[in-house]
């Protein structure tokens, strides 16, 4: 079980933090400072210290100094972000903004624990040069991305020859396939390895502040501006900034980010002043923006700017024995954070883990071992604690299919088109039409299935859905 130091001085978010990460396995310790952090434990026995950055005396930056043999993740919010990549630049294995998502934390800490373990137990590689292979476990070392798949072989090949570039690259893929793990290897094969590789998830910020997220803004320039801000844009200066979701950036500031493209300079709101910017840009969504563009919901040269390199992730159900690589690593990870290392999945399982359509990609994967981890009573991980019958999704979709065709019927109260449409167009077709009228869970019993799989299918298809309160 990995031990881990939080300092933080507010009481609620210490003891908010400490109760999440026990929830998942880990062993937390407490401090409300630098002082008493160094005074009541020996730093070097943590596998991570988690610390605020503006603590009473000394600031959190302190205990990277202290904890040479320790990774250190700052914490800070928003505003002090200039100083969060500031301390990365003093050997702070990574940052988080508060508040902080819970899932983004418990991912957060896994991959640095993780990736420590990793290189303590491995040797220091001896002074010889040797050429790359295409595919497989240097890649999966050098990437952080596990597959050996002729797809993933591709996509490995593409990323070592788009890296030490400064082209801007978009990258393509479903929800939950990995696509912040292309962009930040990207970055960590690049010339911008040393500098900040800055994550942002535009669906998560509210339509009224990405702007002043991304791009900053000055005291005053609007109600509640009580200070200056450095956005985000600014703040990767001289790295990689990597904008997840983009499908789902307002307009407006589509006009600005084209701005940084084309000018290398940003302005913020409420200046009149411009500042050069020198930023690699990467991103990604699971929505077709070509199409987004058509319909006038992107920027049809925003697009053609982000669309100068393309990289496709395929979904896990098109990886083959890939999923079995990723799951035995991700089970050897959670066993470890556990500590029950002698977990392992049955025959059963096995097979069902490579016949399973994984909807929800390697997302859904994880969870779905994590939660057979913490449920299983022995070492053998059996079928029914993963919870996903192979049938199961065929199941769904024979009943979708059914109730589908019964609507298609004359009788049918709504205008369907009844011929030649495929069931994921009908799909779209219903949804798009009755959604505005219907709440999610009439549209998902209309249809013949689940809340979770009408998510599913909305992820998968690129369908939004409407915010409503009766939603």
């Amino acid at each position: 079980m990995s031990h881990i130091l939080v300092v933080e001085d507010e009481p609620i978010i210490r003891t908010a933090l400490r109760r999440l990460l026990e929830r998942h396995q880990y062993q937390v310790s407490e401090a409300g400072a630098v002082h008493e952090a160094v005074e009541n434990h020996n730093l070097d026995d943590f596998a991570l210290i988690i610390s605020d950055l503006r603590l009473p005396g000394e600031p959190g930056t302190e205990l990277i100094r202290r904890a040479r043999n320790t990774p250190v993740l700052i914490m800070t919010s928003y505003a002090s972000l200039r100083s969060a990549v500031d301390s990365m630049k003093l050997g702070a294995v990574d940052y988080i903004a508060k508040p902080f998502d819970h899932e983004e934390m418990l991912q957060t800490v896994a991959r640095i624990i993780d990736a420590n373990q990793q290189a303590r137990a491995t040797p220091a590689p001896a002074a010889t040069t040797a050429e790359p292979s295409d595919a497989g476990d240097d890649d999966t070392q050098s990437m952080g991305i596990i597959g050996a798949s002729p797809a993933m072989a591709t996509l490995f090949k593409r990323i070592r020859k788009v890296a030490p570039t400064m082209s801007t690259v978009l990258i393509q893929g479903e929800s939950g396939t990995g696509k912040e793990l292309v962009a930040r290897a990207l970055h960590e094969n690049s010339p911008r390895a040393s500098a900040p590789m800055i994550s942002v998830n535009c669906a998560a910020i509210p339509e009224t502040l990405i702007e002043s997220e991304l791009f900053g803004h000055e005291k005053g320039a609007f109600t509640g501006a009580v200070a200056g801000r450095t956005g985000l844009v600014e703040a990767a200066d001289g790295g990689t900034l990597f904008l997840d979701e983009i499908g789902e950036l307002p307009l407006e500031a589509q006009a600005r980010l084209l701005r940084v493209l084309q000018e290398s300079e940003i302005r913020r709101v409420g200046s009149v002043q411009s500042q050069k910017v020198d930023v690699r840009l990467v991103a990604a969504t699971h929505r077709d923006l070509k199409t987004l563009a058509r319909q006038g919901l992107f920027r049809e040269d925003l697009y053609y700017r982000l669309n100068v390199i393309e990289l496709r992730l395929p979904p896990l159900r098109e990886r083959g024995d890939d999923v079995m690589l990723i799951a035995e690593a991700l089970l050897a990870r959670i066993g470890r954070n556990m500590g029950t290392p002698t977990l392992h999945f049955s025959k059963e399982a096995a097979e069902s883990i490579r016949h399973y359509q994984w909807p929800g990609n390697v997302r859904e994967l994880e969870n779905a071992i994590e939660r057979a981890a913490i449920l299983c009573d022995e070492d053998e991980i059996s079928t029914d604690l993963l919870g996903i019958e192979p049938d199961i999704e065929q199941e769904r979709t024979s009943q979708a299919t059914s109730a589908l065709e019964s609507m298609r019927s004359p009788s049918s109260p709504s205008s369907e088109p009844a011929e030649d449409l495929s069931l994921e167009d009908y799909f779209q077709h219903f949804v798009l039409e009755h959604q505005e009228h219907m709440t999610e869970t009439e549209l998902a019993n209309k249809l013949g299935i689940s809340r979770k799989c009408l998510w599913e299918r909305r992820q998968r298809l690129g369908i939004p859905r409407k915010k409503t309160a009766n939603s």
